[in-house]
């Protein structure tokens, strides 16, 4: 046994890859029972970032096409409209908190596999401010 090697761990370790990738949609909202100017209909260029781990690739070695094409899917139904009036935010106010939670839902009942796992979204409202919603 060489003093300096390292034990191989490869066989007791899980492979984890962490996939992240940047979308942008356009969209309106107001909140409702809200004191202060946001209670006013306002737009956002709101930035989305989907982070999903993996253990396994599929046959290609996990294309980020995937989580791209199912993200721009779903964010194409809130672009460039009133989000007050796309359910579920014509009952719920669309925060940036909750619009992060709903994407994560939608994206993980699209997206999870045993191996595949959608870990995280961020939401950004502006350049300067972000959400981070995960579930444990």
């Amino acid at each position: 046994t060489r003093l300096n090697s390292q034990p191989d761990y490869s066989s007791i370790m899980t492979k984890r890859y962490t996939m992240k990738i940047l979308l942008d949609f356009a969209a309106a909202h107001y909140l409702r029972n809200y004191e202060g100017v946001c209670n006013r209909l306002h737009g956002h260029n709101w930035k989305v970032e989907v982070q999903v781990t993996a253990t396994e690739l599929d046959h290609v070695g996990m294309d980020f096409k995937v989580i791209k094409d199912a993200t721009r899917e779903l964010i194409g139904n809130l672009d460039h409209y009133n989000l007050n009036d796309i359910p579920p935010f014509d009952k719920i106010n669309p925060t940036a908190e909750n619009i992060s939670a709903y994407l994560y839902g939608e994206l993980s009942a699209k997206l999870n596999t045993d191996s595949v796992k959608v870990s995280a979204v961020t939401l950004w409202e502006t350049d300067r401010a972000c959400v981070t919603y995960t579930e444990e």
